[in-house]
């Protein structure tokens, strides 16, 4: 069969960045988007993985448009309060990502060996609040609603139609691909389906698709969500912030700032958390969004003619803002596969994204891997590993992270990612690690002690700006 036409069901971030991803590939493809306007869209802000970079890229979006039309700041990366004894940062940008040799991240294993603080090995700049000049992150911050307005601009403009109805039926046909799909008013009839329609799941629960749990490794299972209101300055960072019962978070945003706690309800309430928010903040707030929800992913993410995308696949929790970079991935690996696919790519797909989730299961639940017993919840938390992590977790020990080590080249987080937090939670042994260092020859470890070195110096002695002004730099520029 050739494929003509795909819909998608849903008009969220996940659903739109797939409809922008296969269109941009396949121009002469029929590709529509149906979504319900029943479904509020909660304005408290939202964040990016690096992989944003890539989509935009990929769609032609524009810094200046992005900046402008979505209310975005920049996201340098995460600022980890309380969740050790000094905050760590987390990013992968800068000189000490660069310093590789063969798959060997020598400067990373220099700021483990020599004990450099967060400040010297990632962007000290963002522990003062500021900006450096010079430097463009990859991520940003989104008002949720400018997201979700320019998406569907751009949309509109390379010939996706979005129709606006509600779905009340699926029909099957006796192949157990779908027919089509039907609302009050009419039938849609297509050759193939895109199910983003968020924890309902209403297209691939029809197909046979099972959650599978993830509630046995990650801890917290509720969420309360919130805006507040401008501010005279931006963090250039999401700071996540441990609480009594699980983390905070504090996204800012062109205008407002979106705010969260993500908790496990054995603990506290929704009331008791947005209490424990206003006492850190020192004003009231107003919950827009009580969330309870269960980690998982689907056994089967592609069925017949539907795929799921999106928080229909796969939820995890908020921490490290995966949301956005599993839909942006699970639509690339789409985009290969998805014209003349049979039931070998199918399986190879599923594959892939089993590797995508897990990847993500497992970086998240290692932030968790803290000493902390401030509380009745950090006292008693304890953390039952997945296969997976736990024999990354054996081999990390004595050398650093490989690509070898990740099951699929679409996993969010790599051998960078992981090394930040194993060192900042003190999961490597050092003299594992400094006989590894040691047995590199002279002329690079001369090279590595004088390029990190350099950026240090660079970092501390360059011109800053705070993030407001950054940002004047592209309204400016309109």
């Amino acid at each position: 069969m050739t494929l003509k036409n795909v819909l998608i069901v849903g008009g969220g971030t996940a659903g739109l960045t797939a409809a922008l991803i296969l269109k941009n590939r396949f121009p002469k493809l029929i590709v529509d988007v149906v979504k319900s306007d029943d479904i509020g869209i909660v304005g408290v802000g939202e964040g990016s993985t690096e992989h944003w970079a890539e989509f935009a890229n990929f769609c032609g979006f524009t810094l200046n448009e992005l900046i402008n039309e979505t209310k975005a700041t920049f996201k340098f990366g995460i600022m980890f309060e309380e969740w050790t004894k000094k905050p760590y940062f987390h990013n992968v940008i800068g000189q000490f990502n660069n310093l590789k040799y063969g798959q060997y991240l020598g400067g990373y294993a220099y700021a483990i060996l020599n004990n450099l603080t967060p400040e010297q090995y990632t962007s000290s700049y963002c522990f003062k609040n500021k900006i450096l000049l010079n430097e463009r992150p990859n991520q940003f911050h989104f008002n949720t609603f400018k997201l979700n307005e320019f998406l569907l601009n751009k949309c509109s403009k390379i010939g996706i139609n979005i129709y606006v109805d509600t779905i009340s039926d699926i029909n099957i046909n006796e192949d157990g691909n779908i027919k089509n799909i039907k609302s009050n008013t009419r039938d849609y009839s297509y050759d193939f389906y895109i199910d983003s329609t968020g924890f309902k799941k209403i297209l691939i629960s029809k197909l046979g698709a099972k959650w599978i749990s993830y509630k046995d490794y990650l801890p917290m299972n509720e969420a309360i969500a919130f805006p507040t209101s401008d501010t005279d300055e931006y963090t250039p960072y999401t700071l996540s912030r441990a609480m009594s019962s699980g983390w905070m978070w504090r996204i800012p945003t062109n205008g407002r700032w979106g705010n969260g706690y993500v908790f496990n309800n054995n603990y506290i309430n929704a009331d008791q958390a947005k209490k424990e928010c206003e006492d850190y903040l020192g004003f009231k707030v107003e919950i827009a969004k009580n969330i309870k929800f269960e980690a998982g992913t689907l056994d089967k993410p592609w069925i017949k003619n539907c795929v799921a995308m999106g928080l229909s696949s796969s939820f995890i929790e908020p921490l490290e803002a995966t949301s956005i970079g599993i839909s942006i991935q699970q639509s690339f690996l789409l985009m290969h596969f998805l014209i003349n696919y049979n039931e070998s790519d199918i399986q190879l797909y599923n594959n892939e994204f089993k590797g995508i989730v897990e990847n993500t299961r497992d970086f998240v639940l290692l932030h968790y891997m803290v000493y902390k017993n401030n509380s009745k919840f950090w006292k008693e938390l304890k953390l039952n590993l997945p296969e997976s992590l736990s024999n990354n977790l054996k081999k990390w020990r004595y050398r650093l992270p490989i690509a070898e080590d990740f099951k699929t080249n679409y996993a969010l987080f790599k051998e960078s990612n992981f090394i930040i937090l194993l060192k900042e939670l003190n999961l490597f042994d050092k003299e594992f690690l400094k006989k590894e260092y040691e047995m590199l020859n002279d002329l690079i470890k001369n090279d590595i002690i004088n390029k990190v070195n350099n950026s240090i110096y660079y970092h501390e002695n360059s011109i800053l700006i705070s993030h407001k002004k950054f940002l004047m730099l592209y309204n400016e520029s309109k």
